[in-house]
């Protein structure tokens, strides 16, 4: 049975069979056989152009160009005309409200018209339901611009942003606890007030970007805002691809919904820190350069990443070169403007791309031995790539505040992975390299691999052992008694100025290592002897222990007689 003799066949249903039909309508093709007089009491559309036909024949045939909700929704406003009950859904709901102002069906023509019915339904019941408003702008999505013309859209997004407000604040107020004389919020009890969140992920992306920004009007969470993007994101962007090929969309449309999505989700982030995981907003930024989306939206999210860096992991940092082959593997320069963005917030707080700045922020210690230990991380990983060039290394090494590092041994590791990666760097690009460590933040460990490193510059060697002697002989000092920890010292200072003063750096070098050796040996044979004392201590305190304790008590109390008789 075709299409059109299946809806002829619903119609005659209702229809009174007993008067022949006086008008045909046709609606994108669905020729509906009725009677004038039911229609023109309603509509005035239809009265308009069955008086533009009255010289016709006495059957007029109407044409219905353009009608919202197509077929089954005139076949509802038909049914209205000819009072036959129906049901208003919220799956008609949205096609009544456009189908009755395409119609005019209004109260002009009569009373309690199919457009006051709809628009009572659209307020009363639909809007005082999150879900049920959900499912009318999915309704929406065919009906635009019209939708939007009669506010339906703006009544929806507006009702779901009011609801999740006042879902949130009524369960904050179920958090709160009397104890002590005061009120407090008490975060280890945990409400479903996001439930919501899920249920906005259904929405075509245009429509769900008006729902969050009536939700940021309205003073919804922004971790709440967050989560909901993160939800949505995912479901979008497994969804599009599907939908995409069963609807035969060619893939340059595809990449352009997905390109819409990412660069919507990106602009609807919450200004506060720490709002979505950290791993999203680098998901963002990898889709976003895959994509190719403007440079604004891929510095915004390098913006935000910056100023949060502190919670990244190292995967989320390296992310893969867009660029053409024979370059780096890896995208250095974003992690450089990252780093730059996370360095300047002592300057000046995030401003300008959506960020909220109450004034300088200093950052934390913390966050610089971090952001510091995740640096040299990644030092780490990038330096075996035969094409990153010094330069690029140099920059995101030196990007961080010397305080970032306690310790450089991470970022001696780096470099020499680099030293070994690029073993044919002339003799100065190692001694620029080279400068970047500060020695003296050196662990034992790491100054004794460098003394032995053949890799490094000789001056870099030397600078190591120097630094290793003033370590043996602090040690040394510590061990002296206190008069000998006021003179050494001198002395010892003198001879070092006289020796380093006279010598070519080379012959610097072997009397630097063979004095080490020396103190070092003087430092175990201490260490030995410190070692000889605790065992004979021990020896002594077992042999009390084993002893009688009377007599031992006894011989105490004789030898302080004595004493007092001496």
């Amino acid at each position: 049975m075709s299409r059109v003799q299946h809806q002829q066949q619903r119609c005659d249903d209702w229809i009174f069979l007993d008067v022949p039909s006086d008008i045909t309508i046709d609606v994108n093709g669905v020729r509906f056989a009725l009677h004038k007089f039911p229609l023109v009491t309603r509509s005035g559309r239809i009265r308009k152009l069955i008086s533009e036909h009255r010289d016709a024949a006495d059957t007029a045939k109407i044409e219905l160009l353009n009608l919202p909700g197509g077929p089954e929704t005139f076949q509802l406003a038909a049914k209205f005309c000819y009072g036959i009950n129906f049901e208003i859904t919220t799956a008609n709901v949205a096609q009544l409200c456009c189908a009755s102002d395409y119609l005019e069906m209004t109260e002009e023509y009569a009373d309690g018209n199919l457009s006051s019915r709809s628009e009572a339904y659209l307020d009363d019941v639909v809007c005082r339901s999150l879900e049920m408003c959900v499912q009318v702008l999915q309704q929406c999505e065919t009906l635009l611009p019209l939708a939007d013309e009669l506010k339906i859209v703006s009544r929806c997004t507006d009702a779901i942003a009011s609801k999740a407000c006042a879902e949130q604040i009524a369960s904050s107020f179920s958090r709160l606890e009397y104890s002590s004389g005061r009120l407090h919020m008490n975060k280890q009890v945990k409400c479903g007030e996001d439930w919501w969140i899920q249920d906005l992920s259904v929405l075509r992306i245009d429509l769900y970007q008006r729902v969050i920004e009536a939700m940021k009007c309205r003073g919804v969470r922004p971790e709440s805002i967050g989560a909901s993007l993160v939800d949505c994101a995912e479901k979008l962007l497994k969804r599009k691809p599907v939908l995409g090929a069963r609807a035969g969309a060619s893939a340059e449309a595809i990449e352009r919904e997905e390109k819409t999505v990412i660069e919507t989700i990106a602009s609807l982030l919450p200004a506060e820190k720490h709002t979505v995981p950290m791993s999203f907003l680098f998901g963002l930024l990898r889709s976003v350069v895959i994509l190719d989306c403007p440079m604004t939206c891929r510095l915004n999210l390098e913006r935000r990443i910056g100023s949060q860096l502190e919670m990244a992991a190292l995967d989320d940092l390296l992310m893969p070169s867009s660029q053409h082959a024979g370059d780096t593997m890896f995208d250095v320069d974003a992690v450089h403007r990252i780093l730059v963005v996370f360095s300047q917030q002592d300057d000046s707080d995030t401003d300008g791309l959506g960020y909220e700045s109450d004034g300088p922020r200093p950052l934390s210690q913390t966050a610089l031995d971090k952001v510091g230990r995740l640096v040299d991380n990644y030092l780490a990983e990038i330096a075996p790539d035969a094409n990153l060039k010094l330069a690029k290394f140099v920059v995101v090494a030196d990007a961080l505040p010397g305080s970032a590092r306690t310790t450089d041994d991470g970022l001696y590791r780096a470099i020499d992975i680099y030293l070994k990666a690029h073993q044919g760097l002339p003799d100065l690009e190692r001694k620029r390299l080279c400068k970047l460590i500060d020695f003296h933040k050196l662990s034992e460990e790491a100054s004794g691999h460098a003394a032995q490193n053949e890799r490094l510059p000789l001056q870099a060697i030397v600078q190591v052992l120097y630094i290793e002697q003033l370590r043996l002989r602090n040690a040394l000092c510590c061990s002296c008694s206190e008069e000998d920890r006021k003179t050494a010292p001198q002395s010892r200072s003198t001879s070092n100025g006289m020796f380093s003063a006279g010598l070519s750096p080379r012959d610097n070098y072997a009397s630097l290592r063979r004095e080490n050796r020396e103190l070092k040996l003087e430092l175990a044979r201490m260490r030995l002897r410190l070692s000889d004392l605790e065992k004979g201590h021990a020896c002594i305190k077992q042999d009390l222990e084993k002893s009688n304790s009377r007599k031992l008590i006894l011989s105490v109390s004789k030898r302080f007689r004595k004493l007092k008789l001496i």
